[in-house]
């Protein structure tokens, strides 16, 4: 059970209610809900991570590639568990998707390696000289920003559904590490 209580639409300001739900799933989400219970942070983190969707300057593959790289860094279940459905609707397959639940690139091609290997040493605080020139061979600087904005806010979403110890959404298993 969460250590704080997922709100509910009435529990919130009118102009709130709708950041309850998720935009790709139409339907409230146990992260969302939770943070509702201050309805200006949320506004907040949505607008946060709406704009590394929008703005980050990946594609929404690099996006998830990144983001399923660092749920399984920190060992975040419920991101992981969201993002593996999203990774599958942008071509990431269960070999990529399984190898990253393994802390592995294999599958991956080299540009992908270098940009999910960058984003762990961006997590890690490991970004040293070496990373960022590779990193900045394959993108520009507002990118290189928006990598690191995207594992930062991630890593910061996961220590913030660990702290309230999220479930899953009813009626969900969790996909595993390896959802083949």
């Amino acid at each position: 059970m969460a250590r704080v209580p997922y709100a509910e639409a009435a529990d919130v300001p009118d102009e709130y209610e709708d950041l309850l739900e998720s935009s790709l799933q139409g339907k409230p989400l146990h992260v969302y809900r939770s943070v509702g219970n201050n309805p200006e942070v949320l506004a907040g983190l949505r607008s946060f991570l709406g704009s590394l969707w929008t703005d980050s300057g990946l594609t929404e593959r690099e996006r998830e590639l990144v983001i399923l790289a660092v749920a399984s860094e920190v060992g975040n279940r419920y991101e992981w568990h969201q993002h593996v459905n999203i990774a599958r609707g942008v071509g990431i397959g269960d070999d990529e998707i399984a190898a990253l639940g393994a802390g592995e690139t294999g599958p991956l091609g080299e540009e992908e390696t270098t940009l999910v290997e960058y984003a762990l040493a961006v997590v890690r605080g490991e970004v040293d000289a070496v990373a960022h020139d590779e990193i900045a061979a394959l993108y520009d600087d507002g990118t290189i920003v928006g990598i690191a904005a995207a594992a930062e806010g991630y890593d910061a979403l996961g220590g913030m559904i660990d702290a309230f110890d999220l479930d899953l959404e009813p009626g969900t298993e969790f996909h595993g590490w390896d959802p083949r």
